[in-house]
């Protein structure tokens, strides 16, 4: 039988799973599929643990999730079509859920799947080979809970072990000696830590908008965040501003580089993440910066190096979980022969018309509408179920429209599913006043 190997339980591993799982539920015979996953449960980054740095074992944390968060996009742009935010909680739920909401919800699809014996937890992979004369991959595992080193031999690989982990840090002169607290995103857990601090924020992306955001909430003193390019330009609340980047700092004294300086208590860095796979060697490693359109990846999925191996989730993302799975349904019908890859020049051709395209792109909402015409393009190719692109797209133009009018108060507002037609309910609580983002609380009426 033929076997593939999933690296990573996430999101985009979890769509593998249900892609293959989808054919053998109409009657397909399917490979054999093992997930490898590294933490002791599924869900990826939304599995949230307050383990920093290294974990029991000894593996650097995968996490980079932090409490409180909430969705910072509809979740109506997320949303399954073959499983919807309705059928899972038996009601309509509000657009803008926190973590554990979600985290549910990812989980809820395969656990109705019965799909957890294709994992092997608290197993990360060590290396991946490839033999050229069996055209075999031989996948070296580590058993974390029993210690055991093992190999196995699989047809295909899946590299899901998505992007958002790994931190890009950058350094500035004297943050050696800074007298208060540094760290990067991807270490932040909980935003009273920094309760009645001076906030210095490095970066302009969605992590330090949201930090930024959930710091002010929980009663930070104040906090500022620092440009290298532009701007946010949010409207932002009292005790909030932006200035241009850190140049250094002297103490707690931040010096910008308009020439004004700022007395702060913690810097965190929101300087992005870095693609990170040290169990590919070098002729199967993806190597790209985060973009819309990555480099060496046929239709963003299949590596122009290996056509027996697949990466799921490796783009800049406004579509998340159902564009990982439109990839995750192209590339089991790779795999399983549905579908033939056509010649190398016509692999460059298509690929490099979506690279001159996102060259070209002006702005976010540009962005959107590309990321939108990739899903349709993949969409048009499996029998995953067909959904409303056109409607996503303009569900996220009215998130940004919100989040222009009140960058603290686009979580209260509410979309309309595009499966099913609901129209979300608004939460009993505008976000400012809920601090308590457990799942219990945030489902009650």
């Amino acid at each position: 039988m033929t076997r593939v190997a999933v690296i990573g339980a996430g999101p985009s591993g979890l769509a593998q799973l249900r892609a293959f799982h989808s054919a053998k539920a109409k009657g397909a015979e399917i490979p054999e599929v093992v997930c490898f996953e590294k933490q002791a449960d599924w869900g990826g980054l939304w599995n949230y643990t307050w383990r920093t740095g290294l974990d029991e074992y000894g593996e650097a944390v995968h996490g980079s999730m932090y409490r409180y968060l909430w969705s910072n996009g509809p979740k109506e742009c997320l949303e399954f079509a073959d499983y919807t935010f309705e059928e899972h909680f038996g009601k309509p739920i509000a657009s803008y859920p926190p973590r554990a909401v979600l985290f549910d919800y990812i989980k809820g699809r395969v656990e109705k799947a019965g799909l957890r014996d294709w994992v092997r937890f608290s197993t990360p992979v060590r290396m991946v080979t490839f033999d050229q004369e069996r055209q075999t991959f031989n996948v070296t595992a580590h058993d974390r809970v029993n210690d055991r080193m093992y190999s196995e031999v699989f047809d295909h690989v899946v590299v899901a072990s998505g992007h958002f982990s790994t931190p890009n840090v950058p350094s500035f002169p004297g943050v050696d000696t800074f007298g208060g607290r540094v760290l990067h995103a991807h270490d932040f857990r909980d935003a009273l830590e920094f309760k009645d601090k001076d906030v210095l924020i490095v970066g302009r992306s969605y992590s330090a908008e949201d930090i930024g955001s959930q710091c002010w909430k929980y009663g930070a003193k104040s906090v500022t965040t620092s440009y290298r390019s532009r701007p946010m330009g949010f409207k932002w609340p009292e005790r909030f501003e932006e200035r241009p980047l850190l140049q250094k700092l002297v103490n707690k004294t931040a010096h910008f580089a308009d020439g004004s300086t700022k007395e702060v208590d913690a810097l965190i860095l929101c300087t992005g993440y870095l693609h990170h796979f040290p169990f590919l060697p070098d002729e199967l490693r993806l190597k790209t910066a985060n973009r819309l359109w990555s480099d060496s990846l046929y239709k963003g999925v299949v590596f122009e190096g290996n056509h027996r191996l697949f990466y799921i989730g490796m783009q800049d993302q406004f579509y998340t979980f159902n564009m990982f799975d439109v990839q995750a349904w192209y590339a089991r019908d790779v795999m399983m022969g549905r579908l033939s890859l056509p010649s190398a020049a016509a692999m460059k051709a298509d690929f490099d018309a979506w690279r001159s395209r996102e060259e070209a792109l002006e702005d976010a909402e540009q962005a959107i509408w590309f990321q939108g015409d990739y899903v349709l393009d993949l969409l048009a190719l499996t029998d995953y179920p067909k959904f409303d692109i056109e409607g996503t797209n303009r569900t996220f133009m009215e998130w940004e429209h919100y989040k222009s009018q009140s960058i603290m108060g686009f979580r209260d507002q509410a979309h309309r599913s595009l499966m099913t037609g609901t129209m979300a309910p608004k939460h009993h609580t505008p976000w400012l006043q809920a601090m308590d983002d457990t799942l219990e609380e945030y489902l009650k009426n």
